[in-house]
């Protein structure tokens, strides 16, 4: 083998360990056996581009990841990585910028992995209010953003909590995608955040509405993730798009007012 497929057997072992799956379950899922498996491991057997594929759709990479592993058996990538900026993306482009205006008067945002801000509604405002200069400098990280002492979370009222809810996400992601880069802005922002305190009686689990702080009143917001799930370009398959919807009547009232927006009936 050469100095770029010896690099397979390596990358698979890792891959396949960081998300403690045995070798008889990848070999069950990708449609082989378990000495095929281990003999790719070993070096011992050169798999196949199909192979390859199967192996990184069977362990959920990413298709940046997917990518990497093609390379590191010796093919050349099977996705596509543009620049959002490109004129093939530009439908793409415009049907972002839709979902963000139609979700007026409520704040939404598109993010690239480790959240970076690509686009926004103006409703964004409403987080972005009395933070600090050097954290709304291009590109600017919203989750740096959001949990820095100097930015939003001097107005999170929650913050033990949400933050830590915010972290415990993008630790289950970092788990599910390991990436040393990830692992270190985890701790970082786990740096920004007071001790977790005990859960009360009003404790939700998995959500926790923001409780933010504005001029017009307490703001109590909750979350929503959406991605380009079947996406084939790398670019596309890392946006996300993070919408704000109010959890109270009085949180939707003050946000409509901000935007100006007439009160909704019935």
């Amino acid at each position: 083998m050469n100095a770029t497929t010896d690099r397979f057997p390596g990358e698979l072992r890792d891959r396949r360990t960081a998300r403690r799956i045995s070798q008889l379950e990848l070999a069950i899922r990708a449609g082989t056996t378990q000495r095929h498996v281990s003999y790719m491991e070993r070096g011992r057997s050169h798999p196949g581009r199909a192979m390859v594929v199967r192996i990184a759709e069977s362990l959920e990479l990413s298709l940046r990841d997917r990518n990497k592993l093609l390379l590191a058996a010796g093919y050349a990538p099977a996705y596509a990585e543009s620049r959002l900026d490109e004129p093939l993306l530009r439908p793409v482009r415009d049907a972002l910028h839709s979902v963000l205006h139609g979700h007026m008067p409520y704040p939404a945002i598109v993010l690239r992995p480790y959240g970076e801000i690509v686009a926004a509604n103006p409703a964004l405002d409403v987080l972005t209010e009395g933070a600090a200069p050097h954290l709304l400098t291009p590109p600017v990280n919203m989750l740096r953003l959001m949990l820095h002492p100097e930015g939003m979370a001097a107005r999170v009222r929650n913050l033990a909590q949400w933050g830590r809810h915010v972290t415990d996400n993008m630790r289950g992601h970092a788990l599910r995608h390991p990436d040393p880069r990830l692992d270190a802005f985890i701790a970082e922002l786990d740096g920004y955040l007071p001790a977790k305190p005990p859960p009360g009686a009003d404790h939700l689990g998995f959500a926790v509405p923001l409780h933010l702080a504005a001029p017009e009143g307490e703001l109590r917001l909750l979350t929503t993730l959406t991605s380009f799930a079947t996406a084939v370009d790398v670019t596309l398959a890392e946006l996300h798009l993070e919408a704000f919807l109010p959890a109270d009547e009085a949180t939707a009232e003050i946000l409509r007012a901000r935007a100006g927006t007439p009160r909704r009936r019935g």
